[in-house]
């Protein structure tokens, strides 16, 4: 794990992700929501003292244990899957801030678990997120999210636990004196790229690469996203495209560990927005009623490109956290199906209504599943006049 010093810097890291995800500024009084995992507790511990330092609030809970998820979707009936707790709504709907620690024990402890069942809770619980969402776009709210190296995810991804935790070191730059200005001199030259990618008028891009021959259609009012504190780390820049323009195949390298399930080999193939053809090499009947948990599951909800400039992560680390931000030899892409993010919209998310959302074309779904392809692979912009331009080759951003 992590030496003190680190967790110090991880902490510090953490709350100036957290003033750079939110659009309006913290004040003394606001109140911060501090979910983590039993294993995260130490760094739960500090992020809790410098929130009240800071003259805010702090709500903290600890998430269930292994033995506690499995028993709730072993042991629940449909009133006690789509149970929401007293209190819950009332704190969602008055929270500034959240900060949530992932240090799971156990990545496949829901394999036998029903993924209906699953998918039901998710559903359930979308409601809670839309009240997130809309406190987000008013400039009230932010949140940011990591993992903290533990011994399972260094088994499922293959490497000690020591080597685990120092590319968790290295990808968040915790091994810097000051960890703090490289995420903000990253965060400046990013903007850069955003800006670039902006000034194109672009009507589609096609995603190639040994097994990917995809179309994905921008759509009116977007713009490009990123390095803006949510996760960390974080070094992709995204968009939330039209899913109604998306069209061809999709193959995700990189295995999923999603809900407690291990998923291998995802191949996806697009017809007029829809995903007509789901397969997966393992955990494929799994895969296919994900996609079916509502009906904007089976659209798409994002695009993203990661430069291998930024992101010092070479190895799979069993975390779609890290493993979307993946740098190695050729960077990465990766596709969400299920939910956009408003956070796209080139306009005032305020005024961004459901009905506005439906009619440009932004996906809206209780499921957000991010899958990643690590080949070597060519982006190229087709623009309103009818030239082409090669955005991402190589790993990297053409700019």
């Amino acid at each position: 794990m992590f030496t003190d010093l680190q967790t110090e810097r991880f902490a510090d890291v953490l709350i100036w992700a957290l003033k750079t995800a939110r659009t309006g500024k913290f004040k003394k009084r606001d109140l911060i929501y501090l979910q983590y995992d039993p294993a995260a507790v130490k760094l739960a511990e500090i992020l809790y003292d410098r929130i009240l330092s800071m003259g805010m609030h702090c709500v903290q809970r600890m998430g269930l244990t292994v033995s506690m998820e499995k028993s709730f979707y072993a042991q629940s009936d449909d009133a006690q899957l789509t149970f929401i707790a007293p209190g819950d709504r009332e704190l969602i709907g008055r929270i500034n801030g959240r900060i949530f620690l992932r240090a799971p024990d156990s990545l496949t402890h829901l394999k036998d678990a029903d993924p209906g069942k699953i998918g039901k809770t998710l559903v359930s619980r979308k409601p809670l997120r839309e009240i997130m969402d809309k406190r987000e776009d008013e400039g009230v709210y932010s949140w940011t999210l990591t993992s903290l190296p533990t011994a399972e995810l260094a088994r499922q991804a293959k490497l000690s636990l020591p080597k685990y935790t120092e590319q968790v070191v290295k990808a968040c730059y915790l091994d810097e004196e000051n960890p703090v200005a490289c995420w903000q001199a990253i965060y400046t030259e990013v903007k850069g790229i955003k800006k670039w990618l902006d000034s194109y008028d672009v009507r589609s891009f096609h995603v190639e690469s040994k097994h990917c021959d995809l179309v994905i259609t921008p759509g009116e009012k977007r713009k490009w996203v990123g390095v803006s504190g949510h996760n960390m780390p974080s070094f992709e820049i995204f968009t939330s495209p039209d899913w109604r323009g998306t069209a061809g195949s999709y193959y995700a390298d990189f295995p999923s560990f999603r809900s407690g399930n291990y998923v291998k080999g995802v191949r996806l193939v697009f017809k007029k927005g829809q995903a007509v053809a789901i397969d997966a090499e393992t955990g494929g009947e799994f895969t296919k009623q994900q996609l079916a948990m509502d009906q904007g599951a089976c659209r798409i909800g994002e695009f993203s490109l990661t430069d291998k400039r930024f992101s010092r992560i070479d190895r799979f680390m069993a975390d779609t956290l890290f493993d979307e931000n993946h740098g190695g030899k050729f960077g990465n892409c990766h596709i969400a199906v299920g939910a956009s993010y408003s956070t796209a919209y080139d306009g005032d998310p305020k005024t961004l209504t459901k009905a506005a959302k439906k009619k440009l074309g932004f996906n809206d779904s209780a499921l957000h599943w991010d899958l990643v392809n690590t080949e070597d692979k060519t982006v190229t912009a087709h623009l309103a006049g009818g030239k082409k331009v090669i955005i991402y080759d190589n790993g990297q951003f053409k700019y």
